[in-house]
């Protein structure tokens, strides 16, 4: 009785937690990692860790869309 009112009153459940916090912080690790051992020409390399770092869920999305492709 107890559970089936935690959900019906919106409680997290293992999969939204999975969704919201796992993967955004994988996706974060992977780029910045990914950022960190690529070569790029000029300051792009900085450029592209500021935007990874500051910009927690957009950045890295961006980064793997168009900066892996600006790698030397």
């Amino acid at each position: 009785m107890v559970m089936s009112n935690l959900l019906f009153l919106g409680g997290i459940g293992g999969l939204e937690i999975l969704l919201l916090f796992l993967i955004p912080v994988i996706l974060w690790l992977w780029a910045l990692i990914d950022c960190l051992k690529s070569n790029f020409s000029g300051s792009n390399k900085l450029i592209w860790i500021v935007l990874i770092i500051f910009l927690p869920v957009l950045g890295p999305i961006l980064y793997l869309l168009i900066g892996r492709g600006q790698r030397v």
